[in-house]
């Protein structure tokens, strides 16, 4: 019996070391991300500003693709896969190069300064994961822990730059296998994605808030439509990965020079600019959420947005494709609510996570940047959109490696 005791103490002992070991090591990965994903943030905020303030920037995005190239070719990191490489790095143990930070964060401000439509929060995944996993070889960690640190690595930066840490925790270990939740990530996540968070607040950092007003009394009528809209928006986070997909390899196909092939795609984007006549689609597409919000809406929006976003990334052009999902979701909510008379305001916030759900096959993220986003008190809503657009959505998503 005393060696039982014993036994059972020993046992707990490590457990309580092996916790206050990861709360250690999450705060460290929280501060160290926070403050780069942070430093992010500030940088986009002023390229985006200057980019609007000088239309003309959008004639340089060949130059600005040439030296993305340039520098990925120089750092033989020409075979870098992106995001899905952080998520091959978790389950399959590939290798996660340091490198991959720097290389993010140029480019994504590269991408961003000279017009291109792309994300942020793509880049900050690959950030924070390249970054946690260097902590993880720093101190000599196993593999299983230091897949852990790529998770917290991810949740801090995610949580930095876009403002949502009950989301960023959990999307980071949910994300990579769908289906599966990495449970062993839990209290490391959680605790970086709350420091980092901190950490941008501090800094003037804002967070993303759409707080929805006069929300629809939940009825059976009102539970049908927001079912309905969560069936087409599975349809469009579909159209939108195949997009995504089918320009990449369409671009491979036709240019196997990958300086061409950029060229070409800078070509695109700026014809199709001209033809809007503005900057509209253009950069990741908050503004045109905060449009939407208000109810003003063109037919077209979500189309032309999934257009300049496949015509960028599948050229070779860095960020991410989260909040252009976030943007195509809105459009294609908002249209719907127009059209239907149904709380326009509403059907943006359901649009954008189902479409994000759909996307990404990450349903408890999805409810959680609900929650952040638009507050909890349309929270029926929201559990139906992104059921019905994680069941029917099937296995399409952004990220090949996602198991």
């Amino acid at each position: 019996m005393n060696e039982l005791i014993k036994h059972k103490i020993h046992h707990n002992l490590q457990r309580a070391e092996r916790s206050v070991r990861w709360v250690i090591f999450a705060v460290i990965s929280g501060i160290v991300v926070g403050l780069v994903g942070t430093l992010f943030y500030l940088c986009m905020a002023r390229v985006t500003h200057l980019r609007k303030e000088n239309p003309w920037l959008i004639f340089l995005l060949p130059a600005g693709g040439l030296f993305i190239v340039g520098a990925y070719h120089l750092l033989h990191d020409e075979k870098d896969t992106g995001t899905n490489l952080v998520l091959s790095s978790i389950h399959s143990g590939d290798n996660l190069p340091l490198r991959m930070a720097p290389l993010i964060f140029i480019s994504t401000l590269i991408t961003h300064l000279f017009g291109g439509s792309a994300g942020r929060e793509g880049a900050a995944l690959q950030l924070g994961g390249s970054i946690g996993n260097e902590i993880g070889k720093l101190f000599h960690f196993d593999e299983k822990d230091k897949h852990i640190m790529t998770m917290c690595g991810m949740s801090a930066a995610f949580s930095a730059l876009f403002g949502t840490p009950m989301a960023a925790a959990i999307f980071s270990m949910e994300v990579v296998s769908v289906g599966i939740m990495h449970y062993a990530a839990l209290v490391p996540c959680v605790v970086a994605s709350l420091i980092a968070h901190a950490i941008a607040v501090s800094f003037g950092a804002e967070a993303e808030s759409f707080p929805l007003e006069a929300i629809p009394a939940f009825t059976v009528g009102s539970a049908v439509r927001i079912s309905a809209l969560a069936a087409l928006c599975a349809l469009v986070s579909i159209l939108f990965c195949v997009l995504l997909h089918t320009s990449e390899h369409l671009y491979q196909k036709y240019f196997k020079n990958s300086c061409l092939r950029i060229l070409a795609g800078s070509c695109i984007v700026i014809i199709l600019t001209l033809l809007v006549g503005d900057q509209t689609y253009n950069g990741s597409g908050i503004d045109i959420i905060a449009r939407c919000m208000d109810g003003s809406v063109a037919p077209e929006m979500f189309l032309m947005k999934m257009l300049f976003t496949a015509a960028t990334l599948g050229a070779g052009f860095k960020g991410g494709e989260i909040v252009p999902s976030f943007c195509i979701g809105g459009t294609f909510g908002c249209l719907l609510g127009t059209l239907t008379g149904f709380s326009p305001a509403l059907c943006t916030a359901a649009g954008m996570t189902a479409v994000f759900c759909g996307v990404t096959n990450c349903p408890i993220s999805s409810l959680l940047i609900s929650f952040e986003l638009f507050g909890y008190e349309g929270m029926p809503y929201f559990l139906l959109t992104i059921a019905f657009s994680y069941m029917l959505s099937g296995y399409y998503g952004l990220y090949h490696r996602q198991k």
